[in-house]
């Protein structure tokens, strides 16, 4: 293969993790969770089953939805704005669901805990969530440690507290 051919198989990309751009002339087929890793040096986003999307630990936020980054590509995000673990926290403090996984001990080896987060951020910025729909939510997400009892508690303390904040403070921890 020539060095024309294989320019030609990389494509320049923009991407926003966490607020900040990232830019990069990629090969077609780096996946989002290797841009993530490798191009914005964020390693909070892990890989887990050998890029299947079956464990759901690599699962970020895309322009406001919860996507499994090991099955998108690069090229596919670009011009998107994503959210990942390390971007949760805002203004040095936790964001509920961190908060609540501390305080509820919703994690244990903590390999798949950034994925369980970011799966339930989604579920915080609904109005109406029942314990079905938490477990809905966390099916995606596989957790050979915990059984998921601590984490739907987590879960419940989150959602009781963003219940209880304004609209503005709502808005400021949801930003996708």
């Amino acid at each position: 293969m020539t060095a024309q051919e294989t320019n030609e198989m990389k494509t320049p990309v923009r991407i926003t993790i966490n607020g900040e751009p990232y830019e990069a002339t990629v090969e077609n087929r780096l996946l989002l969770v290797d841009f993530i890793r490798e191009v914005a040096q964020l390693t909070g986003t892990h890989v887990g089953c050998s890029v299947e999307g079956r464990c759901g630990v690599c699962t970020v936020i895309l322009d406001g939805k919860a996507v499994k980054s090991c099955l998108m590509l690069a090229v596919q995000a670009d011009g998107s704005s994503v959210l990942t673990i390390e971007g949760l926290a805002a203004a040095g403090r936790l964001h509920p669901i961190q908060e609540a996984f501390w305080e509820k001990h919703g994690l244990q080896c903590g390999f798949c805990t950034p994925g369980q987060m970011m799966t339930l951020y989604g579920l915080l910025k609904s109005p109406k969530r029942t314990d079905e729909e938490i477990r809905e939510a966390m099916s995606g997400v596989l957790c050979p440690c915990t059984g998921y009892v601590h984490i739907i508690e987590a879960v419940k303390a989150a959602m009781a507290k963003v219940d209880q904040m304004t609209p503005a403070e709502r808005a400021a921890l949801f930003p996708l």
